[in-house]
C-alpha cells in the first residue's frame, strides 16, 4: 500500500473536509483518506491505496471545487 500526499487550497471547515473525503474515497483503489485541515491555508490530504492514481485523486478534488497545489 502506498500513501499519496496532496496539498489542497480552499478548505475552510469540517464540511469541506467531509466533501473532499467523500470525493476521494469514491476513487477506485483508495482505501483510506485523512486530511490535515488548515482553514484558509493549504491543507494536506493523505490518500492510502494500492491502485489509486494521483491524477484520479486530483481530478476528484478539483471536481469537488477545491484546488490542488504543488
Amino acid at each position: 500500500m502506498s500513501t499519496t500526499n496532496l496539498h489542497v487550497q480552499g478548505l475552510t471547515c469540517n464540511h469541506c473536509v467531509m466533501t473532499v473525503t467523500k470525493a476521494v474515497a469514491a476513487v477506485p483503489g483508495v482505501s483510506a483518506v485523512s486530511i490535515d485541515l488548515v482553514p484558509h491555508g493549504t491543507s494536506t490530504v493523505h490518500v492510502d491505496g494500492d491502485e489509486a492514481q494521483a491524477a484520479d485523486v486530483t481530478a476528484a478534488i478539483t471536481a469537488a471545487g477545491y484546488s490542488v497545489t504543488d
